[in-house]
């Protein structure tokens, strides 16, 4: 029951994503809208991780099974892929590169931001010693 509760979880905010993708006349997909409602969630602990974790770690371990479609696509379009063959690798290199970076900049900026926040209640606490 307690993993039926989990998906439930999971599936209400996927489905929000879902929702605010057809109302929002904005280029992102759905799923990106669910993943920023579920870290909102998370980290403003309307959810605890309790309450998602053990299915959240069950479908991260069978995903590998959910790219197997998109891999025999990439087979029927391989007539596509063999006339455009560079074009298609340099978008793929660049645009990882670019999901990189910018992965790397956007978790800098949560860490020094974590980290000004501790040193921040870290004074307080010492002022609040010092005043008694």
């Amino acid at each position: 029951m307690k993993y039926l509760k989990q998906l439930f979880i999971i599936i209400i905010v996927s489905f929000a994503g879902e929702l605010i993708h057809y109302f929002v006349p904005l280029p992102i997909p759905a799923s990106i809208y669910g993943l920023v409602i579920m870290f909102l969630l998370l980290e403003f602990k309307v959810i605890k991780l309790e309450q998602v974790k053990e299915t959240s770690s069950y479908l991260l371990a069978i995903m590998p099974i959910f790219f197997v479609p998109p891999c025999v696509g990439f087979i029927n379009a391989f007539p596509l892929m063999k006339q455009y063959g560079i074009q298609f690798l340099v978008i793929g290199i660049g645009t990882t590169v670019l999901v990189m970076v910018a992965t790397g900049w956007v978790v800098q900026l949560i860490m020094r931001g974590k980290q000004k926040n501790a040193v921040k209640s870290e004074n307080k606490e010492v002022e609040n010693a010092d005043a008694e």
